[in-house]
């Protein structure tokens, strides 16, 4: 396993060289090796050459990256992201204010799997720090506290150099912020992603002005705004699918009206696949003797072991509906398989309903839901990745085909259809406004008595398909 430590540079010509060094011979847990990911934002003076001298060194270990112009700590921080090749990576400023001594308790909780991010804390009871400048600690405290306000945490140092984090994690997020604010922008959207945060004690030896600290007043005002607007809209997602299962999470009332729906036909011993977030798995996983909740993404599979990591019987597993292999574990064994808007998302469909008979028990059922009509194929199935929609006779086909014996099929949620139509085929959007969802959320108690009423098509149909004895 590899650590990428990320160092953004601007004119420590005179710690540069030490700070490296010291990163060099930090000790690290047992099977982890380094990498140094240097990002020099356009000093004016010796500082990069200073890298470049001790890269000569080590030239397998430290890269250097050159900014064009000089932009900030958080843009330095980005693009060493960007270069980061590490299973974790881990913030290091230049100076010499943080001990990379510290760096085997910030790791521990990454390597143990209990933690996405680890913060180390220049507050907490263990480990010593230089005392300096009391408004400093003011402010930071007050930042800390109103960034915990806005983000729901309860951290102790929001404004910490070191954090730690695993690298997919970090890559999945958009960054914006220029300077100094990317501390709270990095904490807020963490905190909205719902991972798994812990906070270490650190050693701490602050820099004077006059040795070259750069953090000042303007920069305290920079990260009141950035909190602010962080706090008020919710960019966490690079991609456009994630977000959208991050937006269905907030339809609390429209996946309870889903699970109700497919909870009759299910028994105690139960897979879901694609379970995204875990949107779904939470409703349905109560009272089974048995729930495994799989996924093929990375990030989806460490938020459902976040969010699911209390509930008896429940297991995550990777799980590619196209990979006869992974389901080799669980080959006749399970009374029923949930597929909620996952087949459409594969190129060989068949093979996955294939796959999906295997894992179940002679009479175990399989539960399809899919996306109904090509007509109103749009922009929105091409941003979730969909291959295809599906008629009735489409998928009862399919499902014969793979050698299932189809129960019924039900006509489920037209009141969004025309919405569908109106959204992915005319205005060509590309994600779900959060405001219209709230809304429409909102009224799930009518749209269930209403829905069977409707004179148009549904926006999804849910098959029922039972392996024959």
């Amino acid at each position: 396993m590899l650590l990428s430590v990320l160092v953004p540079l601007y004119n420590e010509e005179e710690w540069i060289t030490e700070c490296l060094t010291r990163v060099l011979n930090a000790p690290l847990p047992d099977g982890l090796d380094r990498e140094i990911v240097v990002v020099d934002d356009a000093s004016t003076d010796a500082s990069a050459q200073r890298v470049l001298d001790l890269q000569r060194l080590h030239p397998s270990v430290i890269r250097l990256v050159r900014s064009p112009r000089n932009r900030g700590k958080g843009a330095a921080i980005r693009i060493a992201i960007e270069h980061a090749s590490g299973d974790f990576c881990l913030i290091q400023d230049a100076d010499l204010e943080y001990s990379p001594t510290d760096y085997p308790q910030l790791l521990l909780p990454l390597l143990r799997g209990d933690a996405d991010a680890v913060f180390g804390s220049r507050f907490l009871a263990a480990g010593e720090r230089r005392v300096l400048y009391f408004w400093h600690s003011v402010a930071n405290r007050l930042l800390t506290l109103l960034s915990n306000a806005i983000s729901g945490l309860n951290l102790t140092d929001m404004e910490t150099c070191y954090k730690a984090f695993r690298t997919s994690l970090i890559k999945s997020i958009p960054l914006h912020s220029e300077r100094f604010g990317i501390e709270p922008e990095i904490t807020i959207k963490l905190a909205q992603r719902q991972i798994s945060i812990f906070e270490v004690p650190i050693r701490y030896h602050g820099r004077t002005y006059e040795e070259g600290k750069k953090i000042g007043l303007k920069d305290a005002f920079q990260a009141l705004f950035v909190m602010f607007r962080y706090g008020l809209i919710r960019d966490i997602y690079l991609d456009k699918g994630p977000e959208i299962l991050d937006v269905l999470a907030n339809a609390p009332n429209f996946n309870r009206w889903m699970a109700d729906t497919v909870r009759p036909f299910l028994g105690p011993r139960v897979i879901e696949f694609g379970a995204g977030i875990g949107n779904l798995s939470v409703l349905l996983s109560r009272g089974r003797a048995r729930y495994i909740a799989s996924d093929i993404d990375g990030e989806h599979l460490a938020r459902l072991r976040n969010r699911l990591q209390y509930r008896q019987g429940l297991e995550v597993h990777h799980c590619d509906l196209q990979s006869p292999l992974d389901f080799a574990p669980f080959a006749g064994s399970l009374d029923a398989a949930v597929c909620l808007n996952v087949v459409e998302h594969v190129p060989d469909d068949l093979l996955a309903l294939a796959n999906i008979r295997g894992v179940l028990t002679p009479g175990g059922r399989a539960i399809i839901l899919v996306p109904e009509g090509m007509s109103v194929y749009g922009t929105l199935d091409e941003v979730l990745g969909h291959f295809r929609r599906y008629s009735e006779a489409e998928l009862r086909a399919k499902m014969e085909q793979a050698g299932f014996r189809v129960d019924r099929i039900l006509k489920f949620n037209r009141i969004t259809r025309p919405g569908w139509f109106l959204n992915g085929r005319i205005l060509r959007r590309r994600t779900f406004s959060r405001l219209q969802l709230a809304v429409f959320d909102s009224l799930v108690w009518l749209w269930r008595r209403i829905d069977a009423l409707l004179p148009w098509g549904p926006t999804s149909i849910i098959a029922v398909g039972v392996r024959p004895d």
